[in-house]
């Protein structure tokens, strides 16, 4: 029984331990992916957005607009 058997409690502990340290420096290596990826997508969605503000510029300032429909 593990109760009774100090070596083994320790044994236990150290093995949680392992384990834990394990599943901590995965999580670290995930969460750091992500961050390098949202900083990728953030980057992408900045430079798209100039993009579509750029054409908006440019769609207001076409030479000569256009006249309005007959119907108006």
């Amino acid at each position: 029984m593990i109760a009774d058997n100090p070596d083994a409690r320790i044994d236990a502990l150290e093995e949680k331990i392992a384990y834990q340290d394990q599943v901590i420096e995965d999580l670290n290596t995930a969460v750091t992916d992500q961050w390098r990826e949202i900083d990728t997508l953030k980057r992408l969605v900045s430079s798209l957005l100039d993009e579509v503000k750029e054409m908006e510029l440019a769609s207001r300032v076409t030479v000569g607009r256009e006249p309005p429909p007959p119907h108006y």
